[in-house]
């Protein structure tokens, strides 16, 4: 007798190997530098690569002196695209469209934005998709393991390519944040002001613990074929395994009391009939179809690697400590917590603020009040730039009193 197996969120034939951008496809606002095109790149745990690409996109203006460039750092899987309609060569609008643009918190009207596909993505940086010089063919399973310093410094050369000496701002959330932080940890004298969002110092336990089990779901789908899909026909790459690590993370970015609220027990299949194994309630459509969307325009190599960066985040790795690797931040700095959330709960961005203050740092801390959990530093933009409106309008205050 055959197994009752759950059916594929939606038809498997319509998802692809890889939902990476790939040469050729349509750039869309992309723009381009090339790091150390005369030289190797190498990673902070030993690996080497040639040939580094990143993607970026920009808003607004630079200043003739280049004082108002603002840096936004994405999360997991977020990509350049933090503003902006949907356009060609992107599948939904800018992920932080509510809070960039003319006369928004992050206003183009003054500043000029950056934001950059990190090292490892699949949106123009490159990454497992991406053509390996030596090989002529996708890395694979061969990409190295990167680090979040890694990714910092890739983006230093999107700086020194824009002719920007000193952010105006670092600005992240999750791995944005880890982002930011190592940015003013780093470059000290380029970082005017950092904004650290859902964040930490270090990865916690429970934080490695979901990691793993995602990864796990990955490389467990029979289709993942040790990271070496990249010429699988359509519905036969690990959307699958990607599409179940996208649920489980989705699961942890929200809230019980949300899902309580929206879905309940509502049924999507209807179970009138009898009961079978896979008949679905509406928590579990709306999973599948998170899931789904997330294969269409992401890579499962690109999740595993990234994650990975994610575990190894450690800010007082080789600096003798957390305490003394915030001591070196000089800029101002804003910490931002969601009171809901349980990914990234609350007490991780007291301790940055608490330790900040404690080496004599300028530090302010604010709280946005939320039931979506840790996704609402993307849903409660409103709250978002209530706090980073006025911190922004300070740096612009201390840039010109520098001048």
């Amino acid at each position: 007798m055959t197994k009752p197996i759950r059916r594929a969120p939606l038809s498997a034939d319509l998802l692809p190997a890889s939902g990476a951008w790939r040469v050729g496809d349509p750039v869309g606002d992309r723009r381009f530098v090339e790091v150390a095109p005369d030289r190797p790149f190498t990673l902070e745990g030993g690996g080497v690569l040639r040939g580094v690409t990143v993607a970026y996109e920009t808003w607004g203006t630079l200043a003739p002196d280049a004082s108002n460039a603002v840096l936004i750092c994405h999360a997991l899987t977020g990509d350049s695209h933090a503003a902006g309609d949907l356009v060609v060569g992107r599948s939904a609008e800018g992920w932080w469209h509510r809070l960039i643009g003319p006369g928004r918190a992050v206003d183009t009207d003054e500043l000029f934005v950056v934001c950059v596909n990190v090292l490892g993505g699949c949106q123009g940086s490159t990454g497992p998709s991406s053509i390996d010089p030596a090989t002529g063919r996708p890395y694979g399973s061969t990409f190295p393991t990167i680090t979040i310093r890694d990714i910092v410094r890739t983006q230093e050369a999107v700086a020194d390519a824009l002719g920007i000496d000193r952010w105006r701002a670092v600005i992240g959330g999750s791995m944005g944040g880890m982002q930011a932080l190592e940015w003013a940890i780093m470059y000290p004298d380029r970082v005017g002001g950092l904004v650290a969002i859902a964040t930490t110092a270090a990865a916690s336990a429970q934080q490695i613990a979901y990691s793993s089990v995602q990864r796990s779901a990955i490389v467990l789908d029979p289709n993942w074929n040790g990271g070496d899909y990249y010429d699988a026909a359509p519905g036969q790459g690990p959307h699958q395994g990607l599409a179940v690590a996208r649920e489980m993370a989705h699961i942890t970015y929200r809230t019980e009391a949300e899902f309580a609220d929206r879905f309940d027990r509502t049924e999507f299949d209807a179970l009138d009939d009898g009961f079978s194994a896979w008949q679905r309630f509406q928590v579990e459509n709306y999973l599948d179809n998170q899931g789904a969307k997330l294969a269409r325009r992401f890579d499962a190599n690109s999740y595993l690697v990234i994650a990975r960066a994610m575990d190894l985040h450690d800010i007082g790795r080789g600096r003798s400590g957390v305490a003394r690797a915030l001591a070196r931040i000089s800029a101002p700095v804003l910490t931002m917590a969601i009171d809901s959330d349980a990914l990234y709960p609350p007490y991780q961005q007291e301790q940055l603020r608490d330790l900040i203050a404690a080496s004599g740092g300028d530090v302010t801390h604010g709280v946005i009040h939320c039931v979506e959990g840790h996704d609402g530093f993307l849903t409660r933009t409103d709250q978002v730039g209530a706090a980073l409106g006025p911190f922004l309008h300070r740096l612009r205050t201390n840039t010109r009193e520098s001048l």
